[in-house]
């Protein structure tokens, strides 16, 4: 097939080229590490232009956090966490992404209207990250191998290298 004279009947030609228009870096910041429901939990603020992720947004974050990350020993948790509090675009995101056992990720995506946390709720079956979300995650993915999994030393050693390092600045 060739792509310049024919595309798929599926592509959306209008509506990608649209998206590749307004498509813009975001800020993430670390929040750093905490603990929540037994988790070591790493913390991280993304933000939408004009849009900004407080204090009281990230213990929102860490709140349902921990009622998620409750169900970790039922799910095989391996009491590692990362949390990303977005204020979006369109609304308010928390992911709560935890290791799990057989090499495996856990991942719980809450959505809701801006700047009302108590009305956020679990996202629709089949709703991934964002664009934004999926590079810190990328980012995460990487950290976690090279700290903890391929790293050497004890493992508080390990997760010390691994809550060091983390996304600073713009995601696209």
């Amino acid at each position: 097939m060739d792509l310049h004279e024919e595309l798929p009947a599926a592509v959306g030609t209008e509506a990608l080229l649209a998206l590749a228009g307004s498509h813009h870096a975001r800020p993430a910041r670390p929040l750093g590490l905490r603990e929540a429901a037994g988790h070591l939990v790493k913390v991280y603020a993304l933000e939408a232009p004009g849009r900004t992720v407080s204090a009281k947004d990230a213990e929102a974050g860490l709140r349902i956090a921990a009622r998620q990350l409750e169900l970790g020993p039922l799910r095989g948790s391996l009491g590692l966490a990362v949390l990303i509090v977005h204020a979006g675009g369109d609304g308010d995101y928390v992911l709560v992404h935890s290791w799990i056992e057989g090499d495996m990720a856990d991942l719980a995506i809450f959505t809701g209207p801006v700047g009302e946390p108590d009305a956020l709720r679990p996202g629709r079956a089949g709703l991934s990250p964002c664009v934004w979300e999926a590079a810190v995650l990328a980012h995460e993915r990487d950290a976690y191998s090279r700290h903890v999994l391929d790293g050497t030393g004890s493992l508080a050693d390990r997760l010390t290298a691994w809550g060091a390092d983390t996304v600073t600045g713009d995601v696209r």
